[in-house]
């Protein structure tokens, strides 16, 4: 077969293929489109996922269980100054969590919830300088110098006080515990960079978690082999990400009131019934006067103070900056130039929400 029989072969052949693509398609489209998928609501998707049993129960407890015979190591690591970094499929919070009640007595513990959409981590921070005060205080047998209050400090500043020179003096630390590292709060750059400073303090151990496969290009060379001087272990637990996975909707279903109510329900769990309360009072006001812009901070403040549950603007401010940062509420401003809060919800959801306080 010359080279011209064999160009004629390869040509008849392509030219047959696209003749059996073009008179295999069908004539008629479907009319169907995906907005006319009937999805569940995301709340009743929920509980049906819940509803499935778990399977090899057993084995992934003796899994996590078999772990703890790595406290000892791991305890050894942070007082050497590494950080702690935990990886592998399936969550770890439980494992963090029982490491940090278990082996970790020494510390002052702050947790991080880095699957939350958004974190302050200015009052992590002042949280982290609090408690190391509070170490000092106890451990020194001279009256320290009163501090000046850590929420009016700057950044800068709290991670000054946070690498004082006299660690190896006192011997107080404080441990920041943080689960998802790379979560949607914190894996922005600047969060990443001010975690890392503040890991590289004196005073401050870290042990945290990472599950996205590209955590790591989240740091460079000095975030990871000097900041956080990670020590990495590869400890899969196998176990369902049921608390993190709340704050992620699911693919298979819309949104609705109960999801909000849920996920709001969930937020409000984490805070001190104290807020709470607080909370509670805005919700109720929103309820009596739905025609409005939002409750005024002042008028708040007032019901407030009259029920006993803030005494000053800055206990107020505090549990605000706790809404505002986990998106329980928003500030508009009013027509007449006032600040005022607004809680992103219809009143079918604010009254289950308010039901959900309740009980």
């Amino acid at each position: 077969m010359d080279e011209n029989e064999i160009d004629e072969e390869e040509h008849e052949f392509s030219r047959n293929y696209f003749l059996a693509k073009e008179s295999g398609k069908s004539s008629k489209k479907s009319a169907h489109k995906l907005s006319d998928i009937d999805l569940l609501d995301e709340q009743d998707l929920r509980a049906e996922v819940s509803n499935i049993e778990q399977k090899h129960q057993k084995e992934i407890t003796a899994l996590i269980n078999s772990y703890k015979s790595l406290y000892n190591e791991w305890v050894f690591e942070l007082r050497y100054g590494f950080g702690l970094l935990l990886y592998g499929f399936g969550s770890k919070k439980t494992l963090i969590e029982d490491f940090a009640s278990t082996a970790l007595t020494e510390y002052s513990v702050i947790v991080v919830n880095g699957y939350l959409q958004s974190i302050n981590l200015k009052q992590v921070a002042v949280a982290m300088a609090e408690a190391l005060w509070d170490q000092q205080k106890s451990a020194s047998r001279s009256l320290l110098k009163d501090q000046q209050p850590f929420n009016s400090r700057s950044m800068d500043d709290l991670i000054a006080f946070l690498d004082g020179n006299n660690a190896a003096e006192d011997g107080c630390s404080v441990c920041l515990v943080i689960h998802n590292i790379d979560g949607p709060g914190l894996r922005d750059s600047d969060s990443q960079h001010l975690l890392a400073r503040i890991a590289a303090c004196s005073h401050v151990r870290v042990v945290a978690s990472i599950d996205h496969v590209n955590a790591p290009l989240l740091w460079d060379k000095k975030m990871v082999h000097v900041q956080f001087n990670w020590c990495w272990h590869h400890v899969p637990t196998f176990a369902p990400y049921k608390i993190e996975g709340v704050f992620h909707p699911l693919i298979l279903a819309h949104g609705g009131t109960s999801q909000s109510v849920k996920t709001a329900s969930i937020v409000l769990q984490s805070l001190t019934p104290n807020a709470q309360s607080v909370f509670k009072v805005l919700v109720e006001h929103q309820l009596a006067h739905l025609d409005e812009e939002g409750m005024p901070i002042d008028v708040l403040f007032t019901s407030c103070r009259e029920r006993f549950l803030v005494s000053s603007q800055v206990t107020l401010n505090s549990h605000l900056t706790e809404f505002k940062d986990h998106e329980l509420v928003k500030v508009k401003r009013h027509s007449e130039g006032q600040d005022c809060l607004h809680i992103p919800l219809s009143k079918d959801a604010l009254e289950k929400l308010v039901q959900e306080i309740n009980q």
